[in-house]
């Protein structure tokens, strides 16, 4: 028995956020059925490359869920839906504020036929203040809460990441952390609740020591020249002879001491605090002396806190995740499989390894109430 058998899920949502909060909570055994318009469905079916049907990106995070399609903007195919609702043990939406009360399908009005309902709501600014009509995306909640100015390049100019980092670290994962406790709450006091998960609100933990140094010194961090802000010689990336790259975290001085070891660098730059400028531009050096290979050689083996930056292929192929069986589940569609996606789900929580599909634009529309006449 999973943690969440039993556990009805209706899905509002579209693209990443919702969708993947959704799938940890099918992978944990919840049967998620996911609402989607006639004829085109989630947006992200429509993305490339495909696998099957419909995107790879649309395969991945639905694995395991349920479709039912209908046109919400019609009254008469919105109370189709009435069944479902009064069986949901939860609901995620991330439509903009407002536009569920339009259709009929706002938490107090929910509320009243399912008091049990937990009713998760994912935006960008959250249900109330003055920007929560603004529309945007992961890079402008990076951009907004301070969190992307603190991430520049050798120019002083901010850098996309190479991840969502606001969609996913603080949409995806505080809607699941946030469901859960709602579902222990429940079942002490047998209510559901309203939850108001925004992306912006969730990004700031991840600057807490930006946060702690501005309240405690009065200094605002600096892009650059922080210590996880690439202002260190302890925590950066260094160039190798062959192009690669180095990423160095010996943050600690017993990891200075062997990294510093390691490399050879001369005893007089060894106390950074000194000349962190200097400093890091002799570790620059001695790093460019050698390639990526070598070095790996150097460190295998020290606690030095210090790896060769790897490729996506690379890191797929790493015996250690391989090891760990990240990609013992599948995703079946058509005549392929494909790994599914890892989500952080312990492993006892999980079905046992297997194939896994996506559901077709509206297979499941048995579940809705029988159509009314005109």
């Amino acid at each position: 028995m999973q943690p969440l058998s039993g556990i009805r899920v209706l899905d509002f949502t579209t693209l990443l956020p919702g969708p993947l909060a959704t799938l940890m909570l099918a992978e944990a055994g919840a049967e998620v059925i996911k609402i989607e318009r006639p004829g085109v469905g989630d947006e992200m079916r429509a993305y490339q490359p495909r696998l099957g049907r419909d995107s790879v990106n649309f395969a991945l995070l639905n694995r395991g869920k349920r479709s039912v399609a209908l046109d919400l903007k019609d009254r008469r195919q919105r109370e189709r839906l009435w069944p479902l609702i009064d069986s949901a043990d939860v609901l995620v939406e991330q439509f903009r504020p407002g536009v569920m009360a339009r259709l009929g399908l706002d938490y107090e009005r929910l509320r009243r036929r399912n008091p049990r309902l937990v009713y998760c709501s994912i935006t960008g600014y959250g249900q109330e203040g003055p920007s929560r009509d603004v529309a945007g995306h992961d890079l402008n909640y990076l951009a907004e809460t301070g969190l992307l100015g603190l991430a520049a390049d050798r120019a002083g100019a901010p850098v996309v990441p190479p991840a969502l980092i606001a969609d996913i670290a603080a949409g995806s994962y505080p809607a699941v952390v946030n469901i859960q406790l709602a579902l222990l709450e429940r079942a002490r006091t047998g209510s559901g609740c309203l939850l108001d998960v925004a992306m912006t609100d969730n990004l700031f933990p991840f600057l807490y020591w930006a946060l702690g140094t501005a309240h405690v010194t009065g200094r605002w961090p600096r892009p650059g020249g922080e210590l996880v802000t690439g202002g260190s010689p302890r925590y950066a990336i260094y160039r190798t002879r062959d192009g690669r790259y180095l990423a160095a975290a010996p943050l600690e001085q017993r990891f200075w001491d062997v990294f510093c070891g390691v490399i050879g660098l001369d005893a007089a730059l060894r106390e950074d605090a000194a000349d962190p400028a200097a400093t890091m531009a002799a570790v620059a050096g001695r790093i460019g002396s050698d390639t990526a290979a070598r070095w790996r050689e150097r460190f295998a083996g020290k606690n030095a806190c210090c790896t060769v930056v790897a490729t996506l292929e690379e890191a797929l192929a790493a015996p250690h995740f391989r090891a760990r069986g990240l990609f013992d589940w599948s995703l079946a569609a058509s005549d392929r499989r494909v790994p599914a996606l890892p989500v952080p789900l312990a492993r006892r929580f999980r079905a046992a390894p297997g194939a896994a599909g996506y559901p077709a634009l509206g297979a499941d529309n048995a579940l809705l109430a029988p159509e009314e006449a005109p």
